[in-house]
């Protein structure tokens, strides 16, 4: 079973249909997956706005992070062996189904100290905050940073990445995710429901990581919470500094990056990280998991079991 869009639109286009088990091409493997890891750019896949970005031929299956135990390996493949449990990225999709292939490169081996599924919360949410943190925000012992949006998948790494690095962390959440957001490690959490950020800072940051889907005028104002030199790192929109604030701004969209998937898995199986999980949705269930995330009413990281 998969879920596939056939035609670019709302939730409804998303089909739940019987797909001929993939083989492995050289070099690559036969994934069984354990979960598929949700995520707010699976909305901009359905509805066709990524195709600036990733390109997709339809029909394709969603879901870009997977987890699961290979069953199968292509011709060429010594890295991974039958029977090995991993995770990864899948820029091409095809996570939410009952089997992937992938190629063996691209691929990581699973963490040991939690369940398998639940790994599948890793690959897309905690690259974005690995990047978006220590290449583009260039984080550091003692950085006094904002998170902005920190309730979700991706705060959820960008948070505790930044605690573990000896940053203040500052985070913005709301009554529903504060208490989680502050398990992660935030020392002081702001209820952007109640109070503008601007509000209740009591001193410029050094950096501003956003990770919420604001309008760029509301955006444009997360700069003048930052002291001159300092930046912005935005996932969502681009952030057009005003000039003469002398902060530096920057967005992107995360790269793959398998080593970066292993230091994550690493740090998770040293206890470094932890990895919450707010809901497990069986696969027939991904079309209200995405109207949901439409309404705004998901929080944290869903992950999708076939």
């Amino acid at each position: 079973m998969a879920a596939r869009v056939h035609a670019f639109g709302g939730p409804d286009v998303i089909r739940y249909e019987r797909v001929p088990r993939p083989v492995p091409g050289p070099g690559e493997v036969l994934v069984r997956v354990a979960a598929a890891g949700f995520n707010p750019s699976d909305i901009g896949f359905r509805a066709g706005y990524m195709q600036d970005i990733v390109p997709m031929d339809l029909p394709f299956i969603l879901g870009s992070e997977a987890a699961g135990t290979i069953v199968e390996t292509g011709e060429g493949v010594d890295r991974f062996l039958v029977g090995d449990q991993v995770i990864g990225r899948l820029d091409g999709g095809g996570a939410a189904a009952g089997h992937v292939t992938a190629s063996a490169t691209g691929l990581a081996p699973a963490p040991r100290a939690i369940p398998l599924a639940h790994a599948a919360a890793i690959p897309v949410a905690g690259l974005t905050a690995w990047q978006g943190l220590f290449e583009h925000a260039r984080l550091g012992p003692g950085t006094r940073i904002l998170i902005n949006g920190a309730g979700g998948g991706v705060g959820m790494f960008a948070v505790q990445l930044a605690a573990h690095t000896g940053a203040h962390t500052i985070a913005t959440a709301g009554p529903r995710s504060a208490e989680r957001v502050r398990g992660h490690g935030a020392g002081q959490i702001i209820d952007y429901t109640r109070y503008p950020v601007h509000e209740a800072l009591d001193a410029p940051v050094d950096v501003v990581f956003n990770l919420a889907a604001i309008p760029p005028g509301d955006a444009a104002e997360l700069c003048g919470v930052i002291r001159p030199g300092g930046s912005l790192v935005s996932i969502t929109v681009p952030v057009e500094a005003p000039s003469g604030a002398g902060v530096t701004s920057t967005h992107f969209v995360a790269r793959d990056d398998p080593g970066q998937v292993a230091e994550l898995v690493a740090l998770v199986d040293a206890g470094v990280l932890r990895v919450d999980i707010s809901a497990a949705v069986p696969l027939a269930e991904l079309a209200a998991v995405h109207r949901d995330a439409e309404a705004g009413l998901t929080g944290g990281k869903t992950i999708i079991v076939p």
